[in-house]
């Protein structure tokens, strides 16, 4: 957990994610990522010299086949309160609204109801598992779809939520999260949306892993490129063309 504790801790250090008194709410989907994120801050706060409080909030999207009972075990392992918050959202997406690409409002959706417990439970920050990799998809996916050079921010204050959302992973890669995950023998829930594993973040995933063949090291200077902001030679907007 070196590795992991200490990308935790600079890109707190960097961005000012986690201060004395915050209590946060870990969205625990029951995947790789989350379910070490809240192993994680769960030892930072003995660690770090900030005093916090945690919490874990699941959204059951009402799939019917989500093994919940795992992740309310393995936060009770760690003392970790768990709230399971019960919704019909896939009924809403897949029967009702029959979306042909249900990822995007099912995303909205389920973060709108995280949030919505969140500030119920008076939490003042939201941790998202997002990592390395998850930067450099996101920016792809951007590129490809919207146009436009996008990805999200380490940190972002949510000004309709009024809560501060914070990405402690930022500075780790997927690789270093399978093998924590598999040293610790960290429990996972596997994700009963059934479209999962054929999305455009797969493709995105896909298309990152290809190029890395064919130019090893390409993903470490694709985040890279990200990370250092004063490399950036772009076109400036106030340019007349």
């Amino acid at each position: 957990m070196r590795k992991i504790l200490g990308a935790l801790r600079r890109a707190d250090e960097r961005f000012s994610m986690i201060g004395p008194g915050d209590k946060i709410a870990v969205g625990l989907s029951g995947g790789k990522d989350s379910m070490l994120l809240l192993y994680a801050l769960h030892l930072y706060q003995k660690y770090a010299k900030k005093a916090y409080d945690l919490l874990a909030v699941t959204v059951d999207l009402g799939f019917g086949n989500y093994a919940t009972g795992v992740m309310q075990e393995y936060a009770d392992g760690l003392g970790v309160p768990l709230h399971i918050l019960k919704t019909n959202i896939s009924e809403i997406v897949f029967d009702i609204r029959k979306e042909k690409n249900p990822c995007s409002l099912c995303a909205k959706m389920r973060k709108g109801a995280f949030y919505e417990k969140a500030k119920e439970l008076a939490c003042t920050k939201a941790a998202f598992a997002h990592h390395g990799d998850d930067v450099i998809q996101t920016l792809l996916m951007s590129l490809m779809y919207e146009g436009r050079m996008n990805t999200f921010s380490p940190k972002s204050y949510l000004s309709r939520r009024e809560i501060t959302l914070v990405r402690p992973f930022v500075f780790l890669r997927e690789r270093d999260i399978v093998s924590a995950v598999g040293r610790l023998h960290i429990p996972i829930a596997k994700n009963p949306c059934p479209i999962d594993f054929s999305t455009k973040r797969e493709q995105a995933k896909e298309i990152v892993a290809y190029l890395n063949s064919l130019y090893p090291g390409a993903a470490d200077n694709m985040l890279g490129a990200v990370k250092t902001t004063e490399t950036y030679n772009l076109w400036n907007k106030n340019w007349n063309f």
